[in-house]
């Protein structure tokens, strides 16, 4: 592995993050982490996403002109996320009844969006393809992060499993709007303050 393929997953999978450093993607992340299944299909869907979008417009980026750039970038995402929903629909309707609107909505997801304008517009394909990837594992791993304590307090389960067994008085806040935002912002704040500590020692 390259140094700088090395610096593209540190910086999609932690240092520079999407959601918890920049704040992109929040919706689907408050939308679907009630359930660990659910957080995961949405994770791997935007992966497949992402990844095959950047590549396909740094295929293209000398090719498009500068005028109609977002639209063919949009109609690339379009394409993929119309893909990752007849497939769902196809193999597991369960899944994509359940995560509703969202899958369709990983169109306007601005994660992707933003890759493909500040990345693969500027790199090569092997490079836009592997920042795609790192940069939808981190929101995927976010995702399953705060998947994991809402199912958890919320219905004492993971993946549908009982963890916490008949006895569990369940969490209800944690599985309601609210205990989305709770977790994203404690996911947030302990992740602002690791990085302020690293940053901390980098100066001194």
């Amino acid at each position: 592995m390259n140094k700088k393929t090395k610096k593209i997953l540190t910086l999609g999978i932690w240092k520079d993050n999407a959601v918890y450093r920049q704040i992109l993607g929040i919706c689907s992340a408050l939308a679907v982490t009630n359930l660990m299944l659910n957080s995961l299909i949405m994770g791997i869907g935007l992966i497949f996403v992402t990844a095959f979008s950047e590549l396909t417009v740094s295929i293209l980026r000398k090719y498009t002109p500068k005028h109609i750039r977002m639209m063919v970038q949009t109609l690339i995402i379009a394409s993929y996320v119309i893909i990752v929903d007849i497939f769902l629909k196809t193999y597991f309707p369960e899944i994509s009844k359940a995560l509703g609107p969202y899958v369709g909505l990983i169109i306007t997801n601005c994660i992707i969006m933003g890759r493909c304008e500040s990345f693969a517009q500027n790199n090569p394909p092997v490079y836009s393809f592997i920042d795609g990837v790192a940069s939808g594992t981190g929101y995927a791993i976010v995702l399953l992060i705060i998947a994991f304590f809402r199912e958890l307090l919320g219905f004492g389960t993971l993946f549908g499993i009982n963890i916490l067994g008949p006895s569990w008085v369940s969490w209800t806040l944690m599985v309601m709007a609210p205990g989305a935002f709770f977790m994203l912002a404690i996911v947030i704040w302990i992740s602002r303050n690791i990085f302020d500590e690293e940053e901390g020692e980098v100066k001194a």
